[in-house]
């Protein structure tokens, strides 16, 4: 009875439920077990992680970090333009700008908190599917001072309500694509998914408030 080898590339593999064990490659190059390999190596930075539906983590890694009366600016830049702004717990230390983009990101800012009437012309990439992308958009022609319920977005963009509210909560770019204009029916101020801590709706007021948004009219 002639005994077959298995190929080689299936010599090194462990039996189904067993634990993996270092290996010694060239010149002493050792991988550590695979319960060790997804460990971050001591001091090292934390990085961004997209969840569902706006939900971030928060990390160290921003470009720039702007704190104002409401929460912290948290920025982060490809060099190109802005790829993220979320909003930060005030116990967060502010950041100064790393590079040109962030710099700008940070006066256009300071800007807007001076005068709500001020546009921004920062570059932003949003990122995000093709429905997203019309929402926000949707979003970024709501003027100041106004608000638009969920059910009329979504009659704008001819979708639901609720996937409205999820493209809201998906949006990187806060503040900038104005999504605290969203608003529930019936006078309620809806949810506010991009605050990554403390009172989102606290936050959600003090903008609609900055703009000059009449609660009740």
């Amino acid at each position: 009875m002639s005994l077959k080898v298995p190929p080689r590339s299936l010599r090194s593999l462990p039996p189904e439920g067993a634990e993996s064990v270092p290996w010694d490659g060239p010149a002493g190059l050792k991988v550590p077990p695979r319960s060790l390999r997804s460990l971050r190596p001591e001091g090292a930075e934390s990085v961004p992680w997209d969840g569902p539906a706006g939900l971030t983590t928060q990390a160290t890694s921003f470009s720039a970090k702007l704190r104002t009366p409401f929460a912290v600016l948290g920025l982060r830049s490809d060099g190109r333009a802005i790829t993220q702004l979320t909003y930060l717990p005030l116990s967060e230390r502010a950041q100064a700008p790393a590079d040109k983009i962030a710099e700008l990101a940070v006066r256009e800012l300071e800007r807007y908190l001076a005068d709500p009437q001020f546009r921004f012309t920062v570059p932003i990439a949003t990122g995000g599917t093709a429905f997203q992308q019309r929402v926000w958009t949707a979003l970024s022609g709501i003027p100041l001072g106004q608000s638009r319920t969920y059910g009329e977005v979504a009659r704008m963009v001819r979708s639901a309500p609720r996937a409205v509210g999820q493209a809201c909560g998906a949006n990187r770019i806060a503040l900038v694509v104005p999504c605290h204009r969203v608003v529930g029916a019936q006078g309620s101020l809806g949810g506010f998914m991009n605050a990554e801590a403390g009172d989102p709706l606290a936050i959600k007021r003090w903008l609609l408030r900055h703009e000059g948004y009449r609660f009740g009219a």
